[in-house]
């Protein structure tokens, strides 16, 4: 069941689910998704889990929430797949804070198996348990985060390489391609393989520390975007 109102997105709706379907080499699944225009008119009684994909403004989330709330079963978890506001934010006043999860996909999220699963600090394990239990069921590949600091997990690994990528285009150290290359014929193809913490045993920690203690002191630490990228958004 798809929730969206009458826009532009649910105008594009059929298409964007064909062409995804094709994807996944699962044409005929096309047709299997019910579109609704209101929370209200779902089968709340057959729903056992509820992703909110709203657009990226808090005000919103929480309206949908306070809704969700009253509609869903009490048993049901109330996820939000959020890129960076905390589920703790989102379910801030409501009475059952202890069944809402942030539940954080990728993009494309029917191709990148990943999903972000993000506690609060009245989350309850049991209920993201059960989250990550529905998330492997279709497929896909559960990272527990156990507090819902800004930007979780990865956005915030991203957003470390993004600053720094962005610092050594400014300071004209390389350019954005080579930047670019870097990632994706360097190291991107092994992490694949091994993540960044998983690489430092296969490379060896002795080696990773002293180039640490070497690179670490010189690494942007700025508290403010990049002007490369900011002036270019005004």
């Amino acid at each position: 069941h798809i929730v969206n109102p009458r826009d532009r997105m649910l105008e594009s709706l059929p298409a964007r689910f064909a062409a995804a379907m094709r994807k996944l080499g699962k044409p005929q699944l096309a047709a299997a998704f019910a579109v609704h225009e209101t929370p209200a008119t779902l089968p709340w009684a057959d729903i056992d889990i509820v992703i909110e994909a709203a657009p990226e403004r808090l005000e919103v989330k929480r309206e949908i929430f306070a809704e969700l709330e009253r509609l869903a079963r009490p048993d049901t978890p109330l996820c939000s797949n959020s890129s960076a506001i905390p589920i703790g934010r989102i379910g801030e006043g409501l009475a059952t804070q202890q069944r809402m999860v942030g539940t954080h996909y990728f993009m494309p999220a029917h191709l990148v198996p990943a999903v972000e699963v993000v506690c609060s600090k009245h989350t309850s394990r049991d209920v993201a348990d059960r989250v990550s239990d529905i998330l492997r069921s279709t497929g896909r590949v559960p990272v527990r985060v156990n507090l819902d600091i800004p930007g979780f997990l990865a956005n915030r690994m991203q957003h470390a390489l993004s600053r720094e990528a962005l610092d050594l285009v400014e300071r004209g150290i390389a350019t954005p391609e080579d930047v670019d290359n870097a990632v994706r014929f360097g190291f991107g193809f092994r992490y694949i393989a091994a993540g960044p913490l998983l690489q430092r045993d296969h490379a060896g920690l002795d080696v990773h520390n002293a180039a640490g203690s070497t690179i670490y002191p010189d690494l942007c630490n700025s508290p403010t975007t990049s002007p490369c990228m900011s002036d270019r958004v005004k």
